[in-house]
């Protein structure tokens, strides 16, 4: 808690605080500095503030002046929670930025940016962390109260502590109490990201004298011949190996775990539990740490140098597997060299665990990792580490941009085409490929730009010479792109060589595969076991109540789901409509091909990864461990297994149906499919032997299959640009949408035509719709969008934002807005 003399009366001024309130308001709150706070305050730090008649807030103040508020009296802040400033004022241009490009308010970017025990509130939860000892008799007598009336009650709101204490400034004691590590502060479901942990082997030092060895052996061989048989193997592969595991010395000297546990009991064997990369495991760290470039890395880069001095982006096109993470590392140790910061952005933090790996080898404590799997004290401390420059590089989700970088020389954002940097919900809907741009330009920062199919929007600035452009046209070490084959639906059926849902092609490949001690992997790009279940009679189907889709039925749970708002049903062996007992399911999803595939082929090790079987603790980690030890013959996912999987012994992919990608209706269709199905074959055959992808389709002859089979993005690029071009789509126009959402769907109807017209008066034929989207009713709210282009060239975007921002106040202050729910959404593909 901050101790406040009594200022002197020559500072006696009367100050005001702008503050940034974590709320959707559309403008920031003045509060006034008591005069003993005068020499205390500043901006970034947080101040405990009330809002409304009594609800607490923590908030971050923006800005400190002598003008009073005009409208209103402006009420005393309450505490300030900080001695330095927590958020830099470069951060909050960068908010500012953030709301304004994307039409949200800068609450919801405070929300977005500040872990959660950093924002304290009424309403914020805290528990006392249990893997915690603690001494009570050090605590003072309001921390040792909060903490006997958690042992009594797991869960307490911060009104509840105002009310057990009798006091309005308790944030400064939980400050305390959480620095000390003794509660949790809103703590998250999500569970701790921890590493893949293996136990390595190691002699005891007495026994690399050979005299002492020979007698241990002499003894073991008679009293204990298995732990000999350790002894001996261990010997036998520490010659071979610089390091020993000890499923490795189990599996090598058949002696069982008892006899190695005995070894480490007697102090012969010594065991150490280390992190390990999960996904890397054929390269030892030596090799890892003094690799060297390819002639072809090194042009690139050398390129990708020459370019950055004179562009602030680069884009590196290289195909899958061309070693892009090597140049990447050497990029990280030039920027670092100068004493600047990196942050490396991925799109699937869980799923690239090798590349953290990889760069600690490298980088060592320097390196901070930072995304939605760490607690919140976890979160709190790597944002208190970067705001002191102890981190130099930091590997993260697309939140990291928001982190309080002191200097950043280098943003790479690996995979920038990946739909997982735009945030959908709640706001701010941002793109952390494009706001690193701005971000990188604020900091005198370059970006460099990652992908084998990188983005039309992106493509087209480095054709145009906005970015830089350098290409990687080969895979490391001369291994071979994947053999793909084409394989006919429609052709298989008619021919009855169809088993199920896998043609004759792919079951002899994954056979074939599975017989040559490799490893395969099936895509389906949906979950579940199969999406419609439908009446033969009256065709009747269960659809959600809460939103207008078919139910998805899922075998593990026996029950129909809801897979946009999680409601559940039981699945029914009547007919609700007609009572008929001819129910069947249409289409198929993973957990269905998981299900066949058991019974064409009862002997092969079979696992799923998809949302449903990584939602537990840990489940993402043993999946990937078990494919690593090779515990898994075949393994069927979602778009999960397309994204960071690097696999030695994958050889085989198979797509199990393209047309569900082909046939989508949107305008980013082909682009979309292309790179699905570019990154997913790009799983096979990554170091060694050349892989094989067999795509099934109705649809053989199909332009983007083509395009995948040549590795033609250029194709694909020059044809899909003609056709956005004739009909006004990025990156010739930019686009914003505009949800309504109400319960009723009649008044909606005359929300939505109202807030088009009045659009209309500003914009004419730039404005389009309202229409319904696909799903036109989610969580019992019907949708109506509308959707604005505006021409790239000679368009002012901030004048058009600001009169769209106007045309919605507007909307909301008239009687026929009552229920709704306005959402902009900037660049929304």
């Amino acid at each position: 808690m901050l101790e406040f003399a009594q200022a002197p009366q020559s500072n006696r001024r009367t100050l005001f605080v702008d503050v940034i309130l974590p709320l959707a308001i559309s403008r920031n709150y003045t509060y006034r500095v008591p005069f003993e706070m005068n020499d205390h305050i500043a901006i970034g730090k947080r101040v405990v503030v009330q809002f409304g008649k009594s609800r607490l807030y923590t908030a971050i103040v923006a800005g400190v002046g002598e003008l009073a508020p005009e409208k209103y009296e402006a009420k005393y802040i309450i505490e300030i929670l900080d001695n330095k400033p927590i958020v830099t004022e470069r951060q909050l241009q960068f908010w500012h930025w953030v709301a304004e490009y994307y039409m949200c308010n800068e609450g919801e970017v405070m929300n977005a940016a500040l872990p959660s025990a950093l924002k304290l509130a009424s309403e914020t939860k805290v528990t006392l962390n249990k893997e915690y000892e603690f001494d009570k008799t050090l605590l003072n007598d309001k921390e040792f109260m909060i903490t006997e009336a958690l042992d009594l009650q797991p869960e307490l709101t911060i009104s509840d502590i105002v009310k057990l204490l009798g006091q309005k400034t308790v944030m400064p004691v939980l400050k305390s109490l959480f620095e000390k590590n003794i509660i949790h502060i809103s703590e998250e479901v999500s569970e701790r990201f921890k590493p893949r942990r293996k136990t390595f082997i190691t002699l005891h030092p007495s026994y690399n004298n050979q005299d002492n060895l020979r007698e241990l052996f002499e003894i073991l061989e008679r009293r204990a011949p298995k732990q000999a048989d350790a002894v001996l193997a261990f010997i036998k592969l520490s010659r071979q190996q610089k390091t020993v595991t000890k499923a490795e010395l189990i599996e090598d000297s058949g002696a069982g775990d008892g006899s190695i546990r005995a070894l480490i009991d007697k102090e012969v064997f010594i065991a150490e539990e280390r992190a390990i990369s999960r996904l890397r495991y054929d390269e030892d760290e030596e090799a890892i740490s003094t690799f060297t470039l390819s002639d072809v890395q090194q042009t690139a880069l050398e390129d990708i140098q020459n370019q950055f001095a004179s562009k602030d982006v680069v884009l590196l096109h290289g195909v899958t597997a061309s070693g892009k993470t090597q140049v990447y590392i050497r990029l990280i140790e030039a920027v670092i060299a100068t004493g600047k910061q990196v942050l490396y952005l991925l799109p699937e933090i869980a799923l690239t665990t090798h590349i953290i790996e990889r760069l600690r080898i490298y980088f060592g404590g320097s390196i901070g990792v930072y995304h939605s799997r760490f607690n919140d004290n976890e979160r709190v401390e790597v944002w208190q580490k970067v705001l002191q420059g102890e981190y130099k590089v930091i590997l993260g989700a697309r939140s990291s941009v928001f982190l309080p970088f002191q200097d950043l020389g280098l943003i790479i954002v690996d995979e920038e085409h990946e739909t997982s940097y735009k945030q959908y919900d709640p706001a701010p809907r941002y793109n952390a490929r494009d706001a690193a741009v701005y971000l990188a330009n604020m900091h005198k920062g370059k970006v460099l730009l990652g992908s084998a199919t990188p983005s039309f929007e992106t493509y087209y600035n480095a054709r145009t010479n906005k970015y830089g452009l350098v290409e990687l046209n080969e895979r490391y070490g001369g291994v071979q792109l994947p053999l793909i084959e084409v394989v006919s639906i429609a052709a298989e059926t008619k021919q009855k060589t169809m088993q199920s849902h896998f043609t004759s092609v792919l079951i002899a490949d994954v056979q074939q595969a599975i017989e040559n001690k490799e490893q395969v992997i099936l895509f389906q790009n949906r979950r579940g076991y199969a999406p419609v279940l439908m009446c033969r009679v009256c065709a009747y189907t269960p659809k959600c109540i809460n939103c207008d889709v078919s139910l998805t039925f899922h075998k593990h749970t026996g029950k129909l789901h809801c897979h946009y708002c999680g409601y559940k049903e039981d699945s029914p062996s009547i007919c609700p409509a007609c009572g008929s007992t001819h129910l069947e399911y249409k289409g198929f999803g993973t957990e269905k091909v998981e299900d066949e595939l058991s019974v064409l082929m009862p002997d092969a090790r079979l696992a799923r990864m998809d949302l449903d079987t990584t939602r537990s603790r840990n489940s993402l980690q043993n999946i990937l461990n078990d494919l690593e030890d090779k515990k898994i013959d075949v393994l069927v996912g979602t778009q999960m297994v397309a994204k960071g999987l690097d696999f030695a012994d994958v050889t085989v992919i198979g797509i199990i149906n393209a047309d569900s990608l082909l046939k989508y209706p949107d305008y980013r269709a082909n682009e979309r499919s292309f790179q699905m199905l570019a990154q997913v074959s790009g799983r096979a055959g990554r170091r060694g032997k050349q892989g094989k992808v067999v795509i099934q389709t109705y649809d053989p002859s199909h332009r983007v299959i083509r395009q995948v089979i040549e590795n033609d993005y250029a194709d694909l690029y020059s044809t899909e640009l003609e056709e956005r071009k004739g009909f006004n789509y990025p990156p010739f126009y930019r686009i914003i949408n505009i949800d309504i959402k109400h319960q009723n769907p009649e008044i909606l109807y005359n929300q939505a035509e109202y807030l088009a017209n009045e659009l209309r008066k500003h914009f004419g034929e730039r404005v389009i719709g309202p229409e319904a989207p696909l799903i036109n009713r989610i969580r019992n709210y019907y949708i109506k969008s509308i959707m604005l282009k505006f021409e790239r060239e000679n368009t002012s975007m901030a004048k058009a934002k600001a009169l769209i921002r106007e045309t919605i106040t507007q909307f909301q202050t008239t009687k026929l807005s009552k229920g709704s729910i306005v959402q902009p959404d900037v660049d929304p593909y």
